[in-house]
């Protein structure tokens, strides 16, 4: 599908603002995938084009990130093979049910994502609180053990199925099940976020359609986002990104509603 020069550049945006904010919490989809369907794709070739277009972001956000992924090999090894494992069952979920399954579980995937974003702080509360609670009982598992396994396992396969504030999961399952700071944790999440987004990438490249110039546009602004964010995002004030990642997702709830 041919896209206009303002298209084209509305999806570069996209792509921009996603792997900024996927750096730094997560549900850039929120973003891009409203933008797409806005330029006429259909709901299932709009999120395959974008999963692949997100993959650069992703890398660009866990490089970015390479300084507190440091003596965290054998975590990212772990909990990246279970993000493989989910991300790829999502992917196949997403190309094995009908169209129209997926037309209806959208929108309630999305309100999910923004309950997820607007509930951000209150979960970081309760994560520090946990810590704080810990402190005092004993430490936990250095790798979150089987409990943090499957709940990473289900979260992944929700990535790879359509993926909007699969890093405001992670971020929240790793901060409550792992004694380590959340930059350290926000590393990690870029990695599995990178892993879940490739697998499924080289997945949809057989099996489903995708629109190459969505693909490429946002692959382009989301490893530039990646970067921005990795720098720069935490000076960003948090409010003003969920304020936005919500009025986005309003705008493709409504969308997708009207179709």
């Amino acid at each position: 599908m041919a896209l206009s020069i303002w298209e084209a550049l509305a999806v570069l945006a996209a792509g921009v603002g996603a792997g900024t904010i996927n750096t730094i919490v997560g549900s850039g989809t929120l973003i891009t995938f409203p933008v797409l369907l806005a330029t006429g794709l259909p709901p299932i070739t709009a999120n395959v084009s974008n999963s692949l277009g997100l993959v650069p972001g992703s890398v660009s956000g866990a490089i970015g990130y390479r300084a507190e992924l440091r003596g965290q090999g054998r975590r990212a090894l772990q909990l990246g093979l279970t993000a493989l494992v989910g991300g790829l069952t999502g992917a196949v979920l997403l190309v094995a049910l009908p169209s129209s399954a997926f037309d209806a579980i959208v929108p309630v995937l999305i309100a999910l994502a923004l309950v997820l974003v607007l509930l951000q702080p209150r979960l970081a509360r309760a994560v520090q609180r946990h810590r704080e609670k810990k402190g005092n009982t004993g430490g936990t598992h250095p790798h979150g053990g089987p409990v943090l396994l499957v709940a990473l396992l289900l979260a992944s396969v929700y990535g790879g199925y359509f993926g909007a504030a699969q890093g405001v999961l992670y971020l929240a399952l790793m901060g409550l099940l792992l004694d380590d700071s959340l930059q350290r944790v926000n590393a990690v999440k870029n990695v599995l976020g990178a892993i879940v987004n490739g697998v499924a990438a080289c997945f949809f490249l057989f099996v489903a359609d995708f629109d190459w110039t969505a693909v490429l546009l946002i692959a382009a602004g989301s490893a530039l986002g990646g970067q921005i964010g990795a720098r720069v995002g935490r000076r960003l004030p948090p409010a003003a990104l969920r304020g936005v990642i919500v009025a986005v997702g309003v705008i493709a709830i409504v969308q997708l509603l009207l179709r």
